[in-house]
């Protein structure tokens, strides 16, 4: 495993991480506590520090799993990332929440559920501009900084290019950026990272694989079922998708190289990316991810010995 260091901060993070919405059950499957710690074990095994859940990954069920996980762990071997601003109602169906005092009872579930007393990266979660222009909700988190609740403050936006919140994250004292990344969406390019390495923040590359789309396992005409969130896609952009994917196969992945080991590390290689969380349901698709940081550049400037 491969280390780099995340923006202003004293965190060390490998550049593989385990992304968790799939434990909240809406990606085509239910988990057991017994299946997630056999994932965070193999993830451990490989050198993965780095976990990103939220609190609307089911109703704080991701964080239920990986806290049932932690309690049986050493807390400090991980940098557990979460977030904040939603309620989870059912599948795929969210409220947003993004007052001081609504925050203020989201982080306090959190930390239970996570069976944690800090979290070492917490995010404002795909909020509006208007929820973000909030100062009292800046000075509520500030305090639980200076309180050592939380560690470091981040924000995960919800479009890729949104400079309003990126240009403002150190004036909120945010040091890194969650940002849609990948070889079919490269938007954060015009913009978003130049501002994330003029500010050293740190970026955590979310959807790597496309929603798994960039994992060479799907042909155009794939069906999902209703339990995943990916049925929701509109189906003739996802076959176009599909069809740019076969020709990226074709034509960028070297023959003999697993696509999305490809597609991680192809993400990777950008200077501003400290990170990738793709998701994974089973301890060999951890495995599988992980082995992209064999084709990782030590050169990169984020780089660390960990």
């Amino acid at each position: 495993m491969k280390y780099r260091r995340l923006g202003k901060t004293d965190l060390n993070v490998s550049v593989i991480g385990v992304g968790t919405w799939q434990f909240g059950g809406e990606w085509g499957m239910d988990f057991s506590q017994e299946a997630v710690d056999q994932i965070l074990d193999k993830a451990k095994d490989l050198g993965i520090n780095l976990i990103d859940t939220a609190e609307c990954y089911g109703d704080h069920l991701s964080e239920q799993l990986i806290g049932g996980y932690l309690n049986k762990s050493r807390r400090e071997d991980w940098i557990v990332a979460t977030k904040f601003g939603h309620h989870f109602h059912d599948k795929f169906s969210r409220t947003n929440h993004y007052g001081a005092s609504e925050v203020q009872q989201q982080l306090e579930k959190s930390l239970q559920a996570l069976q944690t007393d800090y979290i070492d990266l917490y995010q404002f979660h795909s909020g509006p501009d208007e929820a973000f222009d909030n100062d009292g909700l800046w000075t509520y988190l500030d305090k639980q900084v200076q309180a050592g609740t939380i560690r470091h403050l981040g924000l995960s936006i919800a479009k890729n290019d949104n400079m309003h919140q990126t240009s403002a994250a150190t004036s909120v004292n945010a040091k890194a950026i969650q940002v849609v990344y990948n070889r079919l969406d490269q938007k954060p390019e015009e913009g978003v990272f130049a501002s994330c390495q003029q500010q050293d923040l740190g970026v955590l590359a979310r959807v790597p694989l496309a929603s798994g789309y960039l994992s060479g396992k799907y042909k155009p005409g794939s069906v999902f079922g209703g339990n995943d969130v990916r049925h929701r896609h509109d189906q003739e952009h996802v076959n176009k998708l599909l069809l740019q994917v076969e020709e990226i196969k074709k034509n960028e992945v070297p023959e003999g190289m697993d696509m999305a080991q490809w597609a991680l590390a192809w993400c990777l290689k950008h200077p501003a990316v400290t990170t990738v969380i793709p998701g994974s349901k089973s301890p060999s698709q951890v495995e599988a991810n992980a082995k992209a940081a064999d084709y990782v550049s030590d050169e990169h400037p984020l780089a660390t010995s960990k």
